[in-house]
């Protein structure tokens, strides 16, 4: 092929100049040429400047609300099985249903009694507290309406600029 064809100005060229071969070359390539151009405008229009198109979008919330239900019952396991330790912890196991000596049992509600004593004393010792606690702050606040009464901010009067030079 001359490089005539290669500019792209082959229809300029008389008919008779070129080949059937060549002819039929050269329409071959414009083609692929003009199909490339084609795809590459129908590509760049596909694509949209957002990352996110609207079949991304529902697949992500989809995946979000898939994330947040697990991540919801794991929480509510977590904290079901925090509530059964802390239940354990206070309460312990049924160890004396079994029991039949009364011995046995005058021992164990000596043991329930001592603890109910404790439990009883401890929230005594917080009520206490508590008292204190809010005695203290009655009495700062009081303060504090004391200190703000004392000061009244005065009232201030407009001056002329002549008078204060």
């Amino acid at each position: 092929m001359t490089s005539w064809l290669k500019g792209g100005n082959a229809r300029f060229l008389p008919k008779g100049q070129l080949s059937s071969e060549e002819t039929e070359e050269f329409v071959r390539k414009k083609a692929d040429v003009r199909d490339r151009l084609v795809h590459q405008v129908k590509a760049k229009k596909g694509i949209k400047k957002g990352f996110l198109n609207p079949e991304r979008k529902r697949k992500l919330r989809e995946l979000l609300f898939k994330k947040a239900a697990e991540d919801m019952k794991a929480e509510q396991e977590r904290k079901a099985q925090e509530r059964r330790r802390i239940l354990e912890e206070r309460i312990g196991h049924d160890k004396h249903s079994a029991l039949n000596d009364a011995k046995a049992l005058g021992e164990v509600c000596r043991q329930y009694y001592e603890r109910v004593l404790k439990l009883v004393e401890s929230s005594y010792d917080l009520e206490v507290k508590v008292r204190v606690k809010d005695y203290e702050i009655n009495e700062m606040t009081i303060q504090v309406n004391d200190l703000r009464g004392k000061f009244v901010k005065p009232t201030l009067n407009k001056v002329k600029r002549a008078e204060s030079q």
